[in-house]
């Protein structure tokens, strides 16, 4: 499943529309465009096993946020505060933005 562009940033306040995260907010920790996911703040917590490192000498169990698809999450639009669709309005000068497809305010 390749896909070339996301209709996520890094850094976007997203939430999921389906799993056992749905309805969570999180702000977008990475996006990986080839595989179609997303890493988003305090969803989909996995635990992970870790060895005993330098920085981490006793080692044990971390949990962090692990990879969603893309289809699962939704831009919330700054301005009307709620989940919504990405439309995109290109300016004179021939730069894409994306837009709220409910209230029509840029999102970025």
């Amino acid at each position: 499943m390749a896909k070339a562009n996301a209709h996520v940033k890094k850094g976007d306040l997203v939430q999921v529309i389906s799993g056992k995260d749905r309805d969570k907010r999180g702000k977008v920790l990475q996006v990986l465009p080839r595989d179609g996911k997303v890493v988003v703040e305090g969803v989909n917590i996995v635990k992970k096993h870790a060895k005993p490192t330098r920085e981490m000498p006793q080692g044990g169990v971390i949990e962090r946020p692990a990879p969603l698809a893309l289809s699962k999450v939704m831009p919330v639009c700054p301005s009307c505060e709620r989940p919504t669709r990405v439309g995109h309005e290109v300016t004179p000068d021939g730069a894409r933005l994306r837009v709220c497809r409910r209230c029509g305010k840029r999102i970025d």
